[in-house]
């Protein structure tokens, strides 16, 4: 199974950022990160993505789903990541 592109957004000190990036890390889950703090432009891109200005926004983007269509979750929610990443 390929893994999911996991794309998260979001900024030095929000406490569910930095759980959500060390769920990643305990799961041996690669993700990219985007401080939306400093880096306007994925700022832009994240409230265009979810219309939401706090974080984190995560995307799960799954090369197996036919839709192509990317997850999108706003906070940290560990059930729905764990579903959505088989872990």
């Amino acid at each position: 199974m390929t893994q999911p592109n996991v794309i998260i957004y979001s900024t030095p000190t929000c406490h569910f950022c930095h759980a959500a990036k060390e769920f990643f890390a305990a799961n041996g889950i690669t993700f990219t990160d985007h401080n939306v703090a400093t880096d306007l432009e994925k700022r832009k891109e994240m409230i265009a993505k979810s219309g939401q200005m706090g974080v984190p926004v995560i995307t799960v983007e799954d090369p197996s789903n036919p839709s192509g269509q990317a997850e999108l979750i706003v906070g940290f929610d560990e059930a729905k990541l764990k579903e959505l990443l088989a872990v």
